[in-house]
């Protein structure tokens, strides 16, 4: 779900309000429909704020002030302002760097950095540092180049965190990253407490998946960079692999970096073995896709007392060709059918699962390999006919490119390629296709069909078939990481570097759930991208009055303001339970004779 800003008019009164809005698939493709209306905030509707700090000791409970910038001292005095010099200057970015920094702190980053990096003689505490590079990764995210040179002196920062713009520099950015690295453990740990205290998290279900993520560069001194698989079509790019590990509502739990070449499946042994040193292996029941699956890793997951529910290749499907037409399917929801069948020795069970949805998706894809087949077919044909196409050896190799090219259909014709003994016209290769029944009657069968495998063997089919779903919660981490926070592609070459842009990605990701799941709590929905976008609309800027005091002196009086937020940015902050700040610091210039 996600907010969708409205605008109608009445008369000639513009009303702009708020809606939650949700998308949802049906049989003609994705839809939406408004939720609610939220175009004003009711007495009786507690805030976001109000739901995250009950779940808290009071002690740790967090306040409004929380957000606020540091108080200062303001005299009082009375002036007379010249009305014709008043203006606006140094118009900044406030409000998604202000929320961005009240997570930090929320997340208690800042108080377990203070601890882990104490102050020395640097200039900027790298705690700090550390601050600019996450909020800047999770606000806009660049370059630390673009840091320095534009994004940091756009924002408003500089008043919140006390560090003054020709003090953000690439090489302090650099260090910073180089200090921030070998806290990885710790920040894990530390988050992992914090996320369950303030939104009561449950780690008995962990959803674990590997993506990839490309070089620009050839990175040569970075041992993981290797070209592998890639999940983002650029397989002429150097990449490297990462395991992530999330909650069933998505946040995150740990990761880990490995070579851009190594197969997923050989990675599991790790990750399992790195989670439960850190946080135990009791009550965990691990869920992964079938890319994960191979008899040595479920070997070793039994081995230990772990419980799994993975997916299976398809051609499993063949052992179970009874039970797919058979009955006692059970309805999980509209359109997906389950049912359960225990293993050979009673130590596993195996979830058939059939979907509407998924079937009308392969039979589509299937009828598009076919259609495409067969034109490459035809293509063949006419060359042969034609005597451009003479030599059997070479049709073979062409029929092998193509069947490659269109893999999903390569069994739904039986192709034969045999030499005349005489020539017939110019044709001295003759080939001939037809369709293959048995292939036909198997694909409609298994079509919208796929396995679960589990040893879970008295856990309801519907609970198993639930729990796996949730493995897009790991899938979506990925999208939001590439896509909303540009870990791809890395341009750093080091593996210091690399594995430190992993981490404030990995930081950012977290901020950006917990954004998430507080708005969820406010009912605004779960998708922060809206929220900060708006927020970034309210600036900060510096309102000089030209003024003369009691004592006949002139002077600037130069006020640094946060400007006020229009009615719909009211009812996000009302919903969020934010009170914004009015006025961050007196800078005034000294008087004139």
């Amino acid at each position: 779900m996600f907010l969708r800003r409205y605008e109608r008019r009445k008369g000639s009164k513009k009303h702009v309000y708020w809606a939650l809005v949700e998308s949802y698939r049906t049989a003609q493709g994705s839809r939406q429909r408004v939720v609610a209306y939220l175009g004003e905030l009711k007495a009786s509707e507690r805030s976001g704020w109000a739901h995250l700090g009950k779940r808290l000791a009071p002690s740790e409970r967090p306040q409004p002030s929380l957000f606020d910038p540091p108080a200062f001292d303001e005299p009082d005095e009375e002036v007379l302002v010249q009305l014709r010099g008043i203006r606006l200057e140094n118009l900044r970015d406030f409000g998604d760097v202000w929320l961005a920094w009240g997570l930090w702190r929320l997340l208690g980053l800042d108080e377990l950095l203070a601890r882990l990096l104490p102050a020395g003689r640097e200039e900027v505490p790298w705690g700090t540092v550390a601050a600019i590079l996450v909020i800047a990764r999770f606000c806009a995210p660049a370059s630390e180049f673009h840091i320095e040179h534009t994004w940091y002196r756009r924002t408003a920062l500089a008043d919140l965190l006390g560090v003054p713009v020709p003090q953000v520099n690439t090489d302090r950015l650099y260090a910073g990253m180089d200090r921030l690295r070998p806290l990885k453990e710790a920040l894990e740990k530390h988050l992992q407490s914090r996320l369950g205290d303030l939104f009561d998290v449950a780690y008995d279900l962990l959803l674990y998946d590997v993506t990839s993520t490309y070089f620009e560069g050839d990175a040569e001194a970075n041992p993981l960079a290797k070209r592998g698989y890639s999940r983002d079509s650029r397989p002429d790019r150097p990449q490297v692999c990462i395991g992530l590990v999330v909650t069933r509502d998505g946040l995150p739990l740990g990761y880990e970096l490995f070579a851009g070449n190594r197969h997923d499946s050989t990675t599991v042994q790790t990750i399992v073995a790195t989670m439960e040193a850190k946080y135990g292996q009791a009550n965990r029941i691990w869920v992964m896709d079938r890319g994960m699956v191979s008899e040595a890793n479920l070997r070793f997951l039994r081995e230990r007392g772990g419980q799994y529910i993975v997916g299976t290749p398809k051609s499993l499907l063949q052992s179970f060709e009874r039970e797919l037409t058979g009955s006692d399917w059970q309805t999980v929801q509209p359109g997906v059918e389950v049912k359960r069948v225990l293993g050979p020795e009673g130590e596993e069970a195996f979830v058939l699962t059939r979907s509407v949805d998924r079937r009308a998706k392969e039979q589509a894809m299937h009828q598009r390999a076919i259609e495409r087949l067969q034109a490459g077919l035809q293509k063949m044909q006419a060359s042969a006919v034609s005597g451009r196409l003479r030599d059997e050896g070479l049709a073979n190799r062409r029929l092998g490119r193509l069947l490659q090219k269109h893999w999903r259909a390569s069994g739904a014709f039986q192709v034969c390629i045999e030499r005349l003994a005489e020539p017939i016209g110019k044709a001295q290769v003759r080939i001939t296709y037809e369709r293959d029944e048995r292939w036909k009657a198997w694909a409609e069968l298994t079509e919208g069909c796929y396995i679960l495998r589990t040893n879970l063997t008295e856990l309801d089919p519907a609970e198993l078939w639930k729990h796996y779903i949730q493995l897009t919660e790991a899938e979506w981490a990925f999208r939001i990481a590439k896509d909303e926070l540009r870990l791809r592609p890395i341009w750093h070459q080091l593996s210091g570097r690399v594995e430190t842009h992993v981490l404030i990605c990995f930081l950012a990701y977290v901020m950006w759930k917990t954004l998430a799941q507080w708005m969820r709590h406010a009912k605004l929905g779960d998708a922060p991208r809206t929220l900060l976008e708006e927020f970034a609309k309210i600036k900060s800027g510096d309102v000089v009055l030209p003024a003369r005091g009691t004592d006949g002196q002139e002077r600037i009086i130069r006020l640094r303001c946060v400007m006020s937020p229009d009615a719909p940015q009211k009812v996000l902050l009302s919903r969020m339970g934010l009170n914004l700040p009015r006025r961050l610091r007196r800078l005034d210039e000294p008087p004139t004779v």
